[in-house]
């Protein structure tokens, strides 16, 4: 049966996602052959240094990071449910990733050859595997600006932002609520220690900008964006950008 997006699983991924926005892929999904679930627990590493397969989260999230030789990790992306990851197994390059399981996860995996033929069978597949890398580029393009032009409280908002967008779904009272990340691994994202992200989150949530508990974070985003704009940093629906006249940090 063409492309996982059938009927069977249609049902299935609206539960996992329980409403959320879904992840905007172009058809890559769409011309994806199903493959048989792989169930990971919490904490799990799903793979480190190359990867040798592009993975597809059903359900839970995935925190791809790169490893540098002291250990320490650099989160490139958190990735969401209906998320694709793993896509460095099509350039056949040494790596330095490491992709663990932030959440109980249900995976789907392809193997470069499978990902091959079926480029061959749909040629829209390949397609959409490009904008799904070029899109990945930009948003890393914007955070590096953010790195290069904010000061940390900003780079801190502007990943909550980020984060909020792509795994978060909208509440009544205007917050998007995203499970719970530890302040350990938005210090990962944001390139900063565990301690500046912990007192940042605690002044935001003084400022009434976001609400946090164990189980999730609450961020209210237009407030976030009009608190960035009056500091000169604009924000984008689609990722992050920040404006020239930043401040260096």
């Amino acid at each position: 049966m063409r492309g996982i997006r059938g009927p069977s699983l249609t049902d299935a991924k609206e539960s996992y996602r329980g409403g959320s926005p879904a992840v905007q892929f172009g058809d890559a999904l769409n011309y994806l052959p199903r493959k048989p679930l792989l169930e990971y627990p919490k904490g799990h590493v799903i793979y480190s240094g190359s990867s040798n397969a592009l993975y597809l989260s059903i359900s839970g999230r995935v925190k791809v990071a790169l490893v540098a030789a002291d250990g320490t990790e650099s989160v490139v992306r958190i990735v969401p449910p209906e998320g694709l990851f793993g896509e460095s197994c099509l350039a056949e390059h040494p790596g330095t990733e490491r992709a663990v399981a932030l959440d109980p996860v249900q995976i789907m995996a392809w193997k470069p050859a499978e990902i091959v033929q079926q480029v061959e069978k749909e040629p829209a597949l390949g397609l959409a595997l490009m904008e799904v890398v070029i899109t990945r580029c930009l948003e890393l393009g914007e955070r590096l600006q953010a790195m290069a032009t904010c000061m940390t409280p900003q780079r801190v908002m502007l990943a909550l932002l980020q984060l909020a967008r792509q795994l978060g779904e909208q509440r009544p009272d205007g917050a998007v609520r995203m499970a719970s990340l530890t302040h350990h691994t938005l210090a990962e994202y944001v390139g900063t220690s565990r301690e500046i992200v912990s007192s940042q989150m605690s002044n935001l949530r003084r400022r009434g900008l976001i609400q946090y508990s164990r189980q999730y974070i609450d961020v209210y985003c237009e407030a976030v964006e009009e608190t960035l704009r009056n500091q000169g940093v604009i924000s984008r629906q689609t990722g992050t950008r920040a404006a020239a006249s930043s401040p260096i940090l």
